[in-house]
């Protein structure tokens, strides 16, 4: 037992997850760190964050994880953030249903059943935290992106709704919504797409190619990509402000679109952004 605040964060192997887990333990936080695979642990752990393997695709990592945190807080949580993802890549008319079964199970699924099981927590405590890394692909379309788009706007509906009902309760909801952020995200997304997608006999094998050097690096640094620590500040108002927002969108790209989908027609919008990708 400890006075520190403490906190679940899900996905913290590298990128937002592993910058944000150390940023916060550095802060004071009482830090209880996800990954999925059994190397991934020593790092975090020697670095003082008590790490823990959960998979969003198995229920029973999920419930291992929360009986072991509520074990060593005494039943209480103040905050969870959720960030533990992949993005799948490829049109829609080439993605197999089962990799759109994945998607959604390890990017929304997953999401829910984790945050359902530490409410009761919360509601019991009077207060809590609940952020969710959902991505600028959950306001904004993007070609090529189908299933992670989905899976992001089915993550904000969620969320919002959530937020409405649990007005009143002490628990605060925010989406962190980032664009381009320096991470193992799109080497992940070249796992995913050559595992799923018959890449060369698509009709779209040419603009596979291009997508492929893109998502390999090989096409230069995305436009407006950060740092982590720049998703950390939004986190980090989103778990202290006394009245924290709804979103919270990270990168300039991101602001832009997110601008120009409330000011632009849909019709002109979804040109527009459709040359994209």
């Amino acid at each position: 037992m400890t006075d520190r605040p403490s906190i679940i964060i899900t996905g913290c192997s590298s990128g937002i997850g592993a910058w944000c887990a150390r940023a916060l333990a550095k802060d004071g936080w009482w830090v209880f760190a996800t990954v999925r695979r059994v190397e991934d642990l020593e790092p975090l752990q020697n670095d003082g964050i008590e790490a823990f393997l959960m998979d969003y695709t198995k229920p029973d990592t999920i419930s291992d994880l929360v009986g072991a945190v509520f074990a060593r807080t005494g039943g209480k949580l103040d905050a969870l953030f959720n960030n533990g993802a992949y993005g799948q890549a490829g049109a829609v008319e080439d993605l197999p249903t089962e990799a759109l079964r994945l998607q959604l199970e390890t990017n929304v699924i997953g999401w829910h059943d984790l945050t359902r099981q530490v409410i009761p927590a919360m509601r019991a405590q009077g207060h809590g935290r609940i952020v969710q890394c959902s991505s600028i692909l959950g306001i904004v379309p993007y070609r090529w992106r189908g299933a992670y788009n989905a899976s992001k706007f089915a993550l904000e509906g969620l969320t919002l709704t959530m937020r409405m009902e649990l007005e009143g309760s002490g628990i605060e909801v925010s989406l962190i919504e980032p664009g381009p952020i320096t991470s193992r995200f799109t080497a992940n997304a070249v796992t995913y797409i050559e595992r799923f997608i018959d890449l060369k006999g698509s009709v779209h094998a040419r603009e596979y190619e291009r997508q492929m050097r893109r998502l390999k690096g090989e096409s230069g640094p995305a436009r407006g990509k950060l740092e982590p620590d720049a998703v950390y500040a939004a986190l980090k108002r989103a778990l202290t402000a006394k009245k924290p927002k709804p979103h919270y969108i990270v990168t300039q790209p991101a602001k832009q679109g997110a601008i120009l989908k409330k000011l632009l027609p849909a019709a002109l919008f979804y040109r527009i952004i459709g040359r994209l990708g």
